[in-house]
């Protein structure tokens, strides 16, 4: 959970307090827990609600994912839309931190946690439809300023 939480909060000890505080949460809220998903899954969902609204609290920027794969940013659903080898994962890191907060959050929501519109909605409080669009628009300014930085590298 700790992994989870640095890839919000930059300071691992403030990290470490989200980790704490998610524990404290779910174990005061153990009765609500119904077995749709895995333990794992659930206590997940509580330390990534927790890293968001201590981001929004303080108004800070989200890490960068060493972790992140080229391969996540497309899918089937994007057939026209192809990363260079010259485009590093620092360089989609980098773009990814430049998105405005609500399409970024979305995006790292769904391409790299892995939740769908349904939970990503629940956990921002947005519509199911706002999710949608402001994942589709976040992708697509990645992809545009993806493209710039391709067009540089050949500069």
């Amino acid at each position: 959970m700790l992994v989870v939480a640095r890839r919000y909060v930059h300071n691992t000890m403030e990290a470490e307090d989200v980790v704490q505080e998610s524990f404290i949460s779910a174990f005061a809220r153990l009765d609500q827990f119904k077995a749709q998903v895995s333990f794992g899954a659930w206590l997940k969902r509580i330390v990534i609600n927790r890293c968001i609204d201590t981001l929004k609290s303080k108004h800070q920027r989200l890490v960068a994912l060493e972790d992140f794969h080229i391969s996540h940013v497309t899918n089937d659903n994007d057939t026209d839309w192809q990363v260079a080898p010259e485009i590093t994962v620092e360089d989609i890191n980098a773009e990814i931190e430049k998105l405005p907060e609500k399409y970024k959050y979305v995006v790292l929501l769904y391409l790299i946690e892995g939740y769908d519109h349904k939970e990503i909605s629940e956990i921002l409080n947005i519509t199911e439809v706002a999710s949608r669009t402001q994942l589709s628009r976040g992708k697509q300014k990645l992809q545009n300023a993806l493209k710039v930085k391709q067009n540089e590298a050949r500069y």
